[in-house]
């Protein structure tokens, strides 16, 4: 692969991450390395130990579990600390593409640090592919984008009452 190209999977719609981690998966088929980070979640979706047992090298920026709303100063700070510390460690890691999930909301919420996110992005190296998902990508995310696929909600279960549910969700 001689230039690696930056995928954004954006918008309100169902479907950013379940997008990023099938791209994911069909890179590892291909015999490519992966590397996943994972902002604001802490890494437990159903999709994150089958990525690993085929070889992803997968980093979560944990949260504690608890919305970025709900936290008080010291908590985002600490939680930001995280989010950097997973970022750093994917880009430690030798591969050929980084999906980097709710990067844009880890972005617009302040929750990574942007110069550190940018390099990952912007700054990647020859043949390597990004993927950002989120739902309000940064003006310079979409300037940047090769594949900008917007997620658009007509209709979602949970308008509904239906809670989040294991293996279709998260």
């Amino acid at each position: 692969m001689e230039q690696g190209l930056l995928h954004l999977y954006w918008g309100a719609g169902k479907g950013k991450t379940t997008a990023a981690m099938g791209l994911a998966l069909r890179a590892l088929g291909a015999g490519l390395r992966v590397s996943v980070v994972q902002f604001l979640k802490d890494g437990s979706s159903s999709e994150i130990a089958p990525l690993r047992r085929l070889g992803a090298a997968v980093f979560a920026g944990d949260t504690g579990g608890r919305f970025v709303f709900e936290m008080t100063g010291e908590e985002r700070a600490q939680a930001r600390l995280r989010q950097d510390e997973a970022l750093r460690g994917a880009l430690e890691t030798d591969c050929d593409l980084l999906v980097l999930d709710e990067g844009c909301a880890a972005c617009a919420l302040g929750m990574v640090n942007e110069a550190l996110l940018r390099r990952a992005v912007l700054g990647r190296p020859g043949g390597r592919e990004v993927v950002l998902t989120g739902r309000d990508p940064a003006d310079w995310m979409r300037q940047a984008a090769d594949y900008s696929t917007e997620m658009r909600a007509e209709r979602h279960p949970f308008d509904r009452g239906v809670a989040a549910r294991a293996g279709i969700e998260y």
